[in-house]
């Protein structure tokens, strides 16, 4: 039932190759320099399993109530076109997501395209009722890709 899911979604375009944008998301650790949750809590705690990057990949977090914990793994690589991550999280509220970031040649520049769903739980029904998913989460996602697009534009 699609009253039963949510979708939220950003697209920006990046003035470089899909190889140079892909580098910096099928590796968790790179995610430091571009993750638009990095700096929210200052002693958040981080762990990766699995590969350095690519299917299997996984990272871990553990941090203050605004960043709360959880895990996400890769669970699909399409090498320079798009990754897939399962989001586990567990604090403040247990939900499974789905994540999709694609890449798409446009001439000398990439479009990226980053989508979430996921069903809605009982606690995002109810806080939908005062602000949907996309509200909540959708200028996170906005400052994701500026942040990737100033890294990799930047060639850092």
């Amino acid at each position: 039932m699609a009253d039963d899911t949510f979708v939220v979604e950003r697209r920006t375009s990046i003035a470089s190759p899909a190889a140079a944008v892909f580098a910096e998301l099928v590796d968790f650790r790179r995610w430091e320099a571009w993750s638009p949750w990095e700096g929210i809590d200052p002693s958040l705690r981080r762990t990766y399993s699995g590969p350095d990057s690519g299917v299997g990949a996984a990272y871990a977090w553990e941090g203050n109530r605004k960043v709360g914990s959880g895990r996400m793994e890769i669970t699909g690589v399409e090498t320079d076109a798009a990754v897939d991550i399962r989001i586990d999280f567990l604090k403040p509220f247990k939900a499974t997501n789905q994540v999709r970031i694609a890449l798409t040649p446009a001439g000398d520049s990439t479009a990226v395209t980053w989508t979430m769903t996921g069903r809605k739980t009982l606690i995002t029904k109810i806080m939908g009722v005062f602000m949907s998913m996309d509200k909540m989460i959708g200028k996170d996602f906005e400052k994701g890709l500026a942040q990737l697009k100033s890294l990799v534009e930047a060639g850092v």
